[in-house]
């Protein structure tokens, strides 16, 4: 069978240090034949680096090299690549968050539609073994209903100062859109992706504002940031389930904290670290695991993943319709807010 030829569309950091090195480690299988990046310099020394045969400037020009193509851009360009990838019979991994918008994703899932192509997306925190534990026990209604989700993404001060994470042009917001959004899909996955009701939300620029800034992940001018740095949310769902959600790049906290857990009608589970605590036989029971499922590297599940479903094997974990309810949640949080264009 000939190998599926795959393509990098942005050859910046998440490209260099994840997805490049880990499809070459799929190489019985696909082969990376073209990297595009606008800076042809960066182009050039991705291919160079590793051993790519092609670089491109316009996208548009690999199409011919490549059957699927990873989209590794700032946010603002998710969509209309996807969508001319799809339109050129091309399948899709696209980088988090889906798009910038919720109307962005719905023509991505149109495209889809009418290509018949795979359309993933990367939140690659599900394919992590304890995030594929607590799917398999809920599943298995362990823990029954699921009614309450608590999820925290919280860094202590760790705005990222490099690329253009702060850039709201490109990426359409901070803290929410770049970080929370991986505990926000997670969390909604768990639950079975409920239909949301109700999402009040409130996002804060307050912390990365301040001129003594304490930073140690980098530099940035605190003048002129104007993105969000802390989040907070409460969702409600259509069949009253609720979620209570916070994160943040620069918490004044103790340690970083990246937690999930949720309340069940028979039990509860804790997904970082994992624990199931259930009431049975006029107990409380606290489950400490031995042994997860999913002990291979979580990049690497998720581009087998990806590789299988392009090949018609298995379908992608990370459906698009799923990644464009977390999206519409975060629109809803910045709607909520009333500040994603005022700071």
């Amino acid at each position: 069978m000939r190998k599926l030829r795959i393509g990098i569309i942005g050859a910046g950091g998440i490209a260099q240090s994840r997805h490049i090195p880990v499809f070459l480690k799929f190489s019985d299988s696909i082969t990376i034949t073209a990297v595009c990046d606008v800076n042809k310099d960066t182009a050039k020394r991705a291919a160079s680096q590793f051993g790519i045969e092609k670089s491109f400037t316009n996208y548009k020009d690999m199409f011919s090299e490549t059957d699927a193509v990873v989209i590794c851009t700032p946010n603002k360009f998710h969509s209309e690549i996807t969508v001319a990838a799809l339109e050129a019979g091309q399948h899709v991994l696209c980088e988090k968050p889906m798009a910038m918008s919720s109307e962005e994703c719905k023509k991505m899932v149109e495209a889809r539609d009418m290509s018949g192509k795979v359309l993933a997306i990367a939140y690659h925190y599900r394919f992590m073994k304890e995030a594929q534990a607590a799917k398999k026990l809920i599943l298995a209604n362990e823990i029954g209903r699921p009614f309450v989700a608590r999820a925290r993404a919280m860094r202590r001060r760790k705005v990222p100062g490099w690329g253009v994470f702060t850039n709201k042009e490109l990426q359409g917001g901070g803290s929410l859109i770049d970080y929370g959004c991986h505990l926000l899909d997670l969390s909604l996955w768990l639950m079975g992706n409920p239909g949301e009701m109700e999402v009040i939300g409130s996002a804060y620029n307050t912390l990365s504002k301040m001129p003594d800034q304490v930073n140690l992940w980098g530099s940035f001018d605190h003048k002129t940031f104007n993105v969000d740095d802390h989040v907070t949310a409460y969702i409600k769902f259509k069949n009253g389930a609720s979620l209570i959600f916070e994160t943040s790049w620069s918490a004044n906290i103790e340690r970083d904290e990246e937690s999930v857990s949720l309340s069940g009608e028979h039990g509860g589970i804790d997904v970082f670290p994992f624990r199931m605590n259930q009431s049975k036989h006029g107990m409380l029971l606290n489950t400490l695991p031995e042994w997860l499922p999913g002990e291979v590297n979580y990049s690497l599940a998720q581009t087998q993943n990806f590789i299988n479903a392009c090949m018609g094997r298995e379908e992608f974990t990370v459906k698009p319709e799923e990644a464009l309810q977390t999206t519409r949640i975060i629109d809803a949080i910045y709607k909520s807010s009333g500040k994603r264009e005022k700071f």
